[in-house]
């Protein structure tokens, strides 16, 4: 199975999820968003599955920087449209293993996807 984190790699939290892959020995394909572009397909899937409220980084510098016009009335086409014209308004890191996709960083939900990819209840820990 193939492992693809996408994200901006001097962001902290895509630098701590790829940590915790490297220090659990877990082999993985790194996608920067800024040299890259943005995968459409797998932001449309992050978007099906998390719903683009919780993709859109809307606490961002980014994203607070955009012109008025743009940020209000926002709904799915125009806040796919922000984020395709501007990766740092993507929550990040992105994960994909297989046919799970996870939104953001945390140890116990990496631990979960992986596990549930790999069929084991408890191969990969959080710690």
């Amino acid at each position: 199975m193939t492992i693809t984190v996408y994200g901006i790699p001097n962001c902290d939290t895509v630098k701590k999820a790829r940590g915790w892959l490297e220090s659990h020995d877990v082999a993985y394909r790194f996608h920067d968003w800024k040299k890259a572009g943005v995968d459409g397909e797998v932001l449309q899937r992050a978007i099906a599955r998390h719903g683009w409220e919780r993709v859109l980084n809307r606490q961002g510098t980014t994203f607070r920087k955009l012109p008025e016009a743009e940020r209000e009335s926002l709904d799915a086409a125009r806040a796919m449209r922000i984020m395709h014209d501007h990766p740092s308004t993507i929550k990040r890191p992105i994960l994909v293993a297989g046919d799970t996709i996870e939104v953001g960083f945390s140890p116990e939900a990496y631990a979960q996807v992986l596990n549930n990819a790999s069929g084991r209840d408890s191969a990969v820990s959080p710690a």
